[in-house]
């Protein structure tokens, strides 16, 4: 548990990424040489190419790592009070959500500004599809495909597509060359 709301050291780092978040959603599309080096100031880690579509907006930036060739549409959304880790190959839709923080059950504790925070890991070759919600302490294993309008609140093996509210494992993975 910390204190996300009163503490001014969280605080002042926050309002230095909503600073660099605003200015890269304010720029030009087309000012790609402008637009990569605020990322690369804000983010802990990147690794080859990588591309994030605005609007993006994140709490610290310097707990996600993105892995080569990292793609995410419009509007995602990255409150990473923890890692926020993602692998190689890693394409997510619009409207994405990937949530570290959570806050106590009880109201006294809730009320005084607590929250928790655990890492969210996304392995390699990884599919979003648009609008999926990943909370805290989720894994999402390699070669996986999260159906559009997921809420993912448990980890996720490996070579599977799953979907749902809770999101549930649908099906193996089983032929890469297969489209459906």
């Amino acid at each position: 548990m910390y204190d996300a709301n009163y503490d001014k050291d969280l605080i002042k780092e926050r309002e230095r990424c909503k600073d660099i978040c605003f200015e890269y959603n304010n720029t030009k599309p087309s000012e790609l040489d402008s637009k990569i080096p605020l990322l690369k100031s804000l983010l802990g880690k990147t690794n080859g190419d990588f591309y994030i579509q605005a609007p993006f907006w994140c709490d610290y930036g310097y707990n996600i790592e993105l892995g080569k060739n990292f793609y995410a549409n419009h509007n995602l959304m990255i409150l990473d009070g923890a890692k926020v880790k993602f692998g190689d190959n890693v394409f997510i839709a619009p409207d994405c959500g990937f949530h570290t923080a959570g806050h106590p059950i009880d109201a006294e504790r809730r009320n005084q500004g607590l929250e928790y925070a655990y890492p969210i890991t996304v392995g390699n070759d990884v599919w979003i599809g648009a609008g999926v919600q990943v909370l805290p302490g989720v894994i999402i294993g390699n070669n996986v495909v999260i159906g559009a309008g997921s809420v993912v609140t448990k980890d996720i093996p490996d070579n599977v597509v799953a979907v749902g509210n809770p999101c549930r494992v649908l099906r193996a993975i089983a032929d890469k060359k297969v489209d459906k």
